[in-house]
C-alpha cells in the first residue's frame, strides 16, 4: 500500500491510498471497503496511530507503514 498525504497548516488534510492490492476480486473486495475507512481515520486522528479494519489487517499494516514514511518525510521537509 503507498499513502499519499497533503499537509496544509501542519495539518493532513487529504491522506489517499494510490497504490495497493487489486489483482483478485478479493483484494477488490477488501480494499473497497478498508482503503476508505483508513483514509478517513487518519484525517480524524491527524497520525498513523490508526485502527485495522476488520478483515483487513495486511491492508490496514500496509497502509500505517505507508502512512508513517509519508510523515517522517513531510517532518523532515518541516511540513509537519
Amino acid at each position: 500500500v503507498q499513502v499519499q498525504i497533503t499537509i496544509r497548516s501542519h495539518r493532513i488534510v487529504k491522506a489517499e491510498a494510490i497504490d495497493y492490492p487489486q489483482s483478485s476480486s478479493r483484494d477488490q473486495e477488501i480494499n473497497g471497503y478498508a482503503i476508505p475507512q483508513l483514509d478517513d481515520e487518519t484525517l480524524q486522528a491527524q497520525s498513523a496511530q490508526i485502527d485495522t479494519v476488520s478483515g483487513a489487517t495486511y491492508t490496514s499494516d500496509g497502509y500505517r507503514s505507508s502512512l508513517q514514511s509519508a510523515l517522517d518525510s513531510a517532518r523532515a521537509a518541516g511540513a509537519w
